[in-house]
């Protein structure tokens, strides 16, 4: 099923003021005039003993920070998630699109910064280390989780990782927030990873879909066809993907997937002869190597030889 699951990706308000002091200069007359006398001392100074037992709660608190390396406690989950994996500092949050840093414009200005950064560097890593891209996506959502472009970056970080059930919530949030539906056919696969296969052929159905660019039609074409697949109507699979334009003249990775699924399915139907032509057909326009359709061609030939 690893081939037939792989859709394209579509890519705390903090540091407050500080208060110091006790909220500005004194006026002259607050000051004592003379020196103080000895009992007027231990007064004060049994007084502000007394405060300090009353008050001590609201005292400020040095924290772990003040504390030698050694001494310091490890970090629970929640602040590991909120800090993220360490940003290689030649990321600067500028690599993004401007269409995502812009919906960061309401953002503070060190938070937004700071969260470009994560997104950014979720973005190199996701295809070479999609796990970490994901740890740093949840690090961008504890600062900003109410923005679409981020809950967005979360699930297809969350999806590429195999975190299926997180990257369904993660898109459904983000559907919620903006409205786009560029995010089914990526939906619909983590309902086929998670065992809902007729979950996934409900969104292939939507309305929606017969408006998607060529590219997005043919990612859901491949889900809706692996769906069927997985329920074991193999014909109806085969039928699903003949509809799709498997001879375009395009050699846009979006046709080579299609054709390699159609080859697939077909020899998973038992043709292995009409597998091989057309496995021949995908590797033919896949300059990039972006599937194993030579070797699964030179494989389905040793057999039959």
């Amino acid at each position: 099923m690893a081939d037939q699951r792989r859709s394209p990706r579509p890519e705390r308000r903090s540091g407050g003021q500080s208060r110091g002091g006790s909220g500005g200069p004194r006026r002259e007359g607050d000051r004592r005039q003379g020196p103080q006398r000895d009992g007027d001392r231990r007064q004060g100074d049994q007084a502000r003993g007394q405060r300090g037992a009353r008050t001590g709660s609201r005292a400020p608190r040095t924290g772990d920070w003040s504390r030698p390396r050694e001494e310091q406690r490890p970090r629970n989950e929640s602040q590991a998630v909120y800090d993220g994996p360490p940003i290689p500092e030649n990321i600067t949050g500028g690599e993004l699109d401007r269409s995502v840093s812009g919906q960061l414009k309401g953002l503070p200005e060190k938070l937004a910064a700071r969260v470009a950064r994560h997104l950014a560097a979720a973005g190199m890593l996701i295809d070479s280390d999609p796990e970490t891209a994901y740890q740093h996506t949840l690090a961008a959502r504890a600062r900003a989780s109410r923005l679409a472009v981020v809950r967005e970056a979360t699930g297809e970080a969350a999806y590429a990782s195999g975190h299926y059930a997180e990257a369904l919530a993660e898109l459904r949030a983000a559907k919620r927030m903006n409205g786009a539906t560029a995010y089914l056919p990526i939906m619909a696969d983590c309902h086929r990873a998670l065992g809902h296969p007729e979950q996934a052929l409900k969104l292939a159905k939507s309305p929606s879909v017969a408006k998607f660019a060529s590219a997005a039609k043919a990612e859901m074409t491949i889900v809706e066809a692996g769906a069927r697949r997985d329920m074991g109507q193999l014909d109806a699979a085969l039928r699903t993907l003949e509809l799709a334009p498997l001879t375009s003249k395009s050699r846009e990775p979006w046709v080579v997937r299609l054709r390699y699924a159609y080859a697939d399915t077909l020899e998973a139907a038992g043709r292995e002869t009409d597998a091989l032509a057309w496995f021949h057909r995908t590797h033919a326009i896949d300059s990039d190597e972006i599937t194993d359709a030579a070797s699964r061609a030179d494989a389905l030939e040793r057999r039959q030889a």
